[in-house]
């Protein structure tokens, strides 16, 4: 690709997987990105390993250091502003983010789950499979959606179905979920690449 990668910064509070798959992705040559800076909100997670063997530079804002969520997210965007990111990218992120006001790039998140349902303040991870199979559905899946001020709540960007199996557990259908948002999160972050590239 002839034009430099646009600038992104990851958001995230443990494994690193997501990050681990876009800088695959990036590697690759699937998507036109440079991961900027690597935030956790956890420290001694793998995605911080990731991210040091990538050489990309990180730092650790713990949300219970700050007296509010305000303060949480001024620290953490003090932190990015310099590395100039058109996307800040949620993978994986379990505190509320709040971006800058002005910030003229796109701020984007993975759910696993078909929002708006298993959506919302508390619906992250296993527990949303759990609500997925206790309600009996035939089929799930995972959304990338832009960021607002509530959770889960913003402009849904794509959605890919899994179907849930009978016999499926949490780790299984969290296992195929997951296979669908390595390919749905990145098709997605190069669909904004492109847009922003349009509107420049």
């Amino acid at each position: 690709m002839s034009r430099d990668p646009v600038q992104a910064v990851v958001l995230l509070s443990g494994g690193g997987r997501t990050l681990e798959n876009i800088l695959q992705k990036i590697h690759s040559g699937d998507l036109d990105l440079r991961i900027a800076g690597v935030v956790s909100s956890r420290p001694g997670v793998r995605g911080l390993e990731i991210a040091a063997a990538a050489k990309i530079p990180s730092a650790v804002f713990r949300r219970r250091d700050f007296a509010d969520v305000a303060g949480h997210n001024a620290a953490i965007n003090a932190w990015v502003a310099p590395r100039e990111p058109a996307l800040v990218i949620l993978a994986g992120y379990l505190c509320f983010y709040q971006q800058p006001a002005g910030f003229g790039g796109f701020v984007v998140n993975i759910h696993p789950a078909l929002l708006p349902k298993f959506g919302g303040k508390g619906f992250y991870g296993d527990r949303v499979h759990r609500a997925v199979l206790a309600a009996g559905d035939a089929v799930s899946g995972c959304t990338a959606h832009l960021v607002d001020d509530q959770y889960d709540h913003g402009r849904i960007l794509g959605q890919q179905q899994v179907p849930v199996m009978p016999g499926d557990d949490t780790g299984s259908l969290a296992a195929r979920v997951f296979a669908a948002e390595c390919e749905l999160y990145p098709r997605v972050l190069q669909g904004l690449v492109n847009e922003l590239r349009a509107e420049s």
